[in-house]
């Protein structure tokens, strides 16, 4: 069992990957986002017919909602190899020059982070995509040359959570841009019971709604979460896991009946309790709570955003009569 200080300090969006074998392959095995999908399946196979790459797609939504496994089907849809790369990681010219070099015709290269990319590289990859050629400065200041280095084919896929931080250069560039939204709660359990079935567990269907519920519209918590129940389940030498062991597994876990956490509910009472409800800048809600800035935008306000939580102003961010109600505290009258 976890001891106290791990349970109050859980994090659903703690860095780590989940099991290879839980990720779907193909696209019939991908639940949720059918829109999406449907289209990509439409794209893949026009390029397949066509005898040619993939136009350049870029995958942008909250983190945890399947970039990562879509770029990997893409690829296998197309009969190709996929390529990884995280945006932070490309820092110089040769970085790039490493990564497109190898390629094989028809690949795909995934950049996760993408917005997080320099924007010299950013300027180096446009012919990449376009013309499928890399132009590059090598040599000392005084001693350098130019080389251009002649690229097979091939498809990137972008993804990003802030799409907005991408230049318009590169953006123009994707021929295919698909935002990806939250998983509803049967899309969810659907997922949840996949992921039983492929680690060889068993969960009954109440146990599988109530870990939906809690799991904030995102296949990777619902993920995370399963297996940190199982490991009560198994602890508590059950055959399968139930309703019970889940509610007790998630409430040990400071997960709420909303999927809210232990940083959900301190940057809503923050607000609350130190800034009268707000409006309230978002680098004051950072300092009272101890969070990064890019933290909150990218991981907690989403989701408070789609659950009507929190909302934005040209003040700044303000508590809404939900999350007055969610939290049990009453409203101050104005």
């Amino acid at each position: 069992m976890e001891n106290e200080s791990v349970v109050k300090n859980y994090n659903l969006f703690d860095d780590g990957t989940i099991d290879n074998t839980i990720r779907p392959e193909t696209i019939e095995e991908y639940i949720g986002q059918t829109d999406v999908k449907e289209n990509i399946k439409v794209f893949v196979e026009a390029a397949k017919m066509r005898n040619e790459p993939l136009d350049h797609v870029l995958l942008y939504g909250p983190p945890g909602l399947g970039k990562t496994t879509l770029a990997f089907i893409i690829a296998h849809e197309l009969g190709t190899k996929v390529k990884t790369a995280s945006g932070p990681s490309i820092e110089k010219s040769g970085d790039l020059a490493a990564i497109l070099s190898t390629l094989d015709p028809g690949d795909v290269l995934f950049i996760d982070e993408i917005h997080r990319m320099p924007r010299y590289i950013e300027e180096i990859l446009y012919p990449a995509m376009e013309d499928f050629s890399l132009d590059i400065i090598i040599g000392n200041e005084g001693n350098s040359r130019n080389i251009k280095i002649d690229l097979p084919p091939f498809t990137l896929v972008g993804a990003t959570t802030r799409a907005g931080d991408l230049s318009s250069p590169l953006r123009d560039r994707f021929g295919i841009i698909s935002k990806l939204q939250y998983y509803s709660i049967e899309e969810l359990t659907q997922i949840i019971k996949r992921t039983a079935r492929v680690l060889q567990s068993q969960i009954n269907d109440d146990a599988a709604l109530e870990l939906a519920k809690r799991s904030r519209g995102t296949p990777r918590i619902a993920n995370r979460l399963f297996k940190r129940v199982r490991d009560f389940a198994m602890v508590k030498k059950k055959d399968y896991i139930d309703l019970a062991t889940t509610e007790e597994a998630l409430n040990r876990l400071k997960i709420d009946n909303f999927g809210l956490d232990n940083t959900d509910h301190e940057l809503l009472l923050a607000i609350i309790n130190k800034f009268n409800g707000g409006p309230v800048g978002i680098e004051a809600i950072s300092s009272s709570i101890g969070e990064e800035v890019t933290t909150i935008e990218d991981v907690y306000e989403p989701y408070l955003l789609q659950m009507g939580l929190l909302k934005r102003t040209a003040r700044g961010r303000m508590v809404t009569d939900k999350a007055y109600e969610v939290l049990g505290i009453q409203r101050p009258q104005k």
